[in-house]
This record gives structure tokens, sequence and C-alpha cells, in this order.
């Protein structure tokens, strides 16, 4: 274990890697070393401080006990981020009709789809590798069957488990918002990128998340590297948007509390 100080200034929330990079720290261990039990003593001004303890390896998961003794009397809590999702607006349809892309989405739905226009996860599976093969910048093997269950769970308003062209569409609008967060994390073009870097990734998206559901999201969708996948990073932000979205749909008053009977959660967990 190993641990170092950084002065804050009233935020609350989870810090950014943007944090470290600009604030340098304002006491930390005297050696970096890989021992179980550190302790140290520091004379700082009165301020608001951060304490980050780490492992000696990266990557990995551990219990810690911290201890903070001083002479004046001090508060502490743990810095945590409110858990909300930013709701933004559907995109008009009329910039979109006649163009290019309009006019390709259109033939190669229609091709899969038939004469009525819905597909279901299968073809969305077919719809969608057919378009991401044309992206070459994005190293990924496609998209796997569940995960295009879960999207049409997230699109499918009435319920038929087959989504029309107008819903796809609007799907697809969401994978491109996030398919630009996954390559601007992406950096070495590896397809994939790491746990840390999925915080800053899910943030982008506009989940605010606290400790406990960005370590769930690492157990469920990194591999033993601790690397996620682009089919891997879609499914869970396609999650994430349809357990908020069915979450807000209960919260009737807004409060942040929702009651639900047996058959309601088990809707709301198999739908998300």
């Amino acid at each position: 274990m190993d641990s170092f100080v950084l002065q804050m200034h009233g935020t609350k929330h989870h810090l950014q890697k943007d944090f470290f990079l600009y604030n340098a720290s304002k006491a930390r261990s005297k050696t970096y070393i890989n021992m179980r039990e550190i302790s140290e003593r520091f004379r700082l001004p009165p301020s608001e401080y951060v304490i980050i303890p780490s492992t000696y390896e990266p990557h990995q998961e551990g219990e810690f006990i911290l201890r903070v003794f001083s002479e004046k009397r001090s508060l502490s809590e743990e810095v945590e981020n409110m858990i909300e999702a930013d709701r933004p607006s559907r995109p008009s349809t009329k910039t979109r009709e006649g163009s290019e892309e309009e006019n390709q989405f259109r033939n190669i739905f229609r091709q899969i789809a038939g004469d009525d226009m819905e597909i279901n996860a299968e073809e969305l599976r077919n719809v969608l590798n057919n378009v991401v093969k044309k992206h070459k910048d994005l190293r990924t093997e496609g998209f796997e069957l569940e995960s295009c269950r879960s999207m049409i769970a997230l699109m499918d308003t009435d319920g038929s488990g087959r989504i029309n062209f107008d819903e796809f569409r609007h799907l697809w609008d969401k994978i491109k918002s996030w398919q630009k967060i996954f390559k601007r994390y992406d950096t070495d073009h590896s397809g994939t990128i790491n746990s840390y870097e999925m915080r800053n990734a899910v943030n982008d998206a506009g989940f605010r998340l606290n400790n406990q559901l960005y370590d769930i999201i690492t157990m469920r969708y990194a591999d033993k590297n601790m690397n996620i996948d682009f089919d891997s990073f879609i499914c869970c932000f396609v999650r994430l948007d349809a357990m908020f979205r069915a979450f807000h749909a209960f919260d009737k008053d807004g409060d942040g509390i929702i009651k639900l009977n047996v058959l309601e959660w088990l809707q709301l967990t198999m739908y998300a």
C-alpha cells in the first residue's frame, strides 16, 4: 500500500484523470514501497484535502483501513458521485432525410428486414455488423447476439421483440456517440480500453456512478487483464441507458425512490 495527499477545493465528486495531471501532491509517503502498512506525519495549512491510497501494482483490488489523527478537529468523508444520468433529447429526423448515410441505412435495413421493415435481435446483429465493417479504424469482431437482445429491449416500445427503422436509427445515433467516446480512449487502437479509462468514458456518456457501481462494471465487462472491448463497452452503455430510463419511468414524483412489486422488478431486470 501507498498513499499521497492532494489539495482540493469544494468538490465532492469522483476525481477525474485531469485533476491528477494538473494538481501536484502536497504530501506523500517517503518511499513508494510494497508494504502492508505505512504511517506518515505531515504538517499542512488549513484547507480541504483528499487522501489517495493505492496498491503497489496497478489494477489490483484490495481493502484498506485509513486512520487520520489530527491535532485540531477535522471532518472527513468519502468522495462519491451522486448517481444520475443526463437525459438528452432525441435528434430531429429532418436533418437526416435524403443524406447519403440515411439512404445507405435504409437499403441495408430493407434488405434484412423485408417488407414489414422490422427486425429482431439476430437481424439487428446482421445490420450492425454490416455497418461496423465499413469503419476500418474500429477494431472489433462485431456484436454478440446477447448485446443485440439488450438493444432490442432498450428500443422496443411495443414489447414485440422487434424494432422498426426509426427505432433502429435512434439506436444507431446512440451507438455512434458511444463509439466516438470509445475511440477517444482507445489511444493505442487495440480495440479495448482499460477499466480506469472506462470510468471517464462512462462520465463522458452522461452517466454519474459511484465507486461500487464502477467496480461492478469492471467485474461484469472487463477481461482478466482489466480491459473492455467494443462489444462489451456498447453492451454496458445500452444496459445503463435502459436501467436509467426504466427507473425514471417508475419514479413518478422524481424523488429518486421507487417501489416495485415482484412482477415489476422481474420485468425491469429481464428487459434491461
